[in-house]
């Protein structure tokens, strides 16, 4: 059998799937618990080997992809906040970062305490459109040589310098990847050499420097971030299916959203951005989750006026005994009714920023009008009643209170068998499974 194993070593859980190469079949699935604590080859060895029970390992081939260890931390270092600031943490986004820092301007020692303390595992630097304004940019990155700087960054600014402060850089020690400008110039977003060259960073320094394993084997395994490798089934199923669509993934600590969107006349026309239009783009909401989070979500909901009059302090209360215990598991109907309320108001407050643009930075928001499948995704769709998934994603595409225009007339499914990510794994190098993996499962 020509066979390959998809595997998502997550935060909480790992999982693992076995994919029929010849016709994107999903021939068998298992999970088991993060080792983080220990060595996290642990966890993916045993929901490999529940997965490939009956067959030879040794002779499958492995796709992995991780968000173990809190994932890929990306800080943006800009020219100005509103154009190459912006459109840096988009790029950094649609690369599966979660983006813990933007600085624009000229760096100042307190600057760079300030980036110092949010602990980055990557540097995006850019600024200056191709042609344009360099000073900024030279200057930034002579302070990161000045100030020995040993976090890997990613140069993507001005072209006219670029080899010149790559050159500065590599000679004070900062390991330093190039790439083509992000905003080569005002209002066109180029997000693939730079997602190319954070993905390879992250490949190449981060994973190991988790300290997630011992040895190189992990390291060797992983292919991509998580979020990265999901965006990238995104965009598979949409080229699949034709026409926009939308995920939002609920997790434990975040909830992401994902859109791919059909470019036209908005593009050039008036509402033209001036950092550029992410048509495939991620938000993270790192306020709303299941566990972790839960209260954020109670907050959240109160501020978007979601919230039924007298259900916001019992609703706190649950919340709050799920960020106390992130492995609690409903035991009763009461539980699963509180899941079910966090999730669909994590969802719904989580489209509606997304919709609103103000994470992507987008003045003009994103316009889901248009979006003719909405994917849900998150443990707790995944192992709810599909009765209980349908309510969540029910509540999400009814709500038209946000003030963004949302799906009117979405199909809803959800990725029960997390293929989403197994089928971005696939991409590359089997398309015709990844695509055909998709289509039997959500599209």
């Amino acid at each position: 059998m020509n066979v390959a194993v998809c595997a998502d070593v997550g935060s909480t859980y790992t999982k693992a799937a076995v994919v029929d190469l010849d016709d994107g079949g999903l021939v068998a699935a298992a999970s088991a618990p993060t080792t983080v604590g220990t060595d996290v080859l642990h966890g993916l060895d045993a929901a490999v080997a529940a997965a490939t029970a009956g067959l030879d390992a040794r002779e499958v081939p492995w796709y992995v992809c991780s968000s173990a260890g809190g994932g890929l931390r990306l800080a943006v270092i800009g020219y100005e906040p509103l154009v190459t600031a912006q459109a840096g943490r988009r790029v950094g986004l649609s690369a599966g970062a979660n983006v813990v820092h933007v600085a624009a301007g000229r760096l100042g020692q307190a600057d760079l305490a300030a980036l110092r303390a949010v602990r980055p595992d990557v540097v995006l630097l850019v600024g200056g459109t191709d042609g344009g304004d360099a000073e900024v940019l030279t200057h930034n990155a002579t302070r990161l040589a000045k100030a020995r700087w040993r976090v890997p960054v990613v140069l993507a600014g001005n072209v006219d310098v670029r080899d010149e402060l790559s050159a500065l850089l590599a000679a004070a020690g900062v390991p330093v990847t190039v790439a083509d400008n992000v905003l080569p110039r005002i209002g066109v977003l180029a997000p693939v050499p730079a997602r190319t060259a954070i993905r390879e960073v992250f490949l190449r320094h981060v994973i190991g420097g988790k300290k997630l394993s011992r040895g190189g084997r992990f390291a060797r395994l992983v292919r991509a971030a998580t979020p990265d490798a999901v965006l990238t089934g995104v965009e598979v199923l949409a080229d699949a299916l034709g026409g926009d669509l939308a995920v939002v993934d609920v997790g434990g600590a975040t909830t992401d959203v994902y859109s791919v969107l059909t470019p036209d006349e908005r593009a050039d026309g008036p509402s033209q951005e001036v950092a550029g239009t992410l048509w495939r783009a991620r938000t993270v909401e790192g306020d709303l989750g299941m566990r972790w989070s839960a209260p954020g979500v109670v907050r959240a909901a109160a501020e978007e006026r979601l919230l039924a009059p007298g259900e916001r302090d019992g609703l706190a209360a649950a919340a709050a005994v799920r960020a106390a215990d992130p492995a609690f598991l409903p035991a009763d109907d009461a539980d699963r009714a509180a899941d079910r309320r966090i999730a669909a108001l994590a969802a719904t407050v989580a489209l509606r920023r997304h919709a609103r643009g103000a994470a992507t930075g987008e003045r003009a928001g994103r316009d889901l009008r248009d979006v003719k499948l909405v994917v849900g995704s998150g443990g707790v769709l995944r192992h709810a009643d599909p009765a209980d998934a349908a309510a969540v994603l029910e509540a999400v595409l009814t709500d038209h209170a946000g003030g963004w225009p949302l799906p009117r007339a979405a199909r809803p499914v959800v990725d029960v068998d997390y293929v989403l990510a197994a089928a971005g794994l696939l991409a590359a190098e089997h398309p015709r499974a990844a695509v055909a993996l998709l289509r039997r499962h959500l599209g």
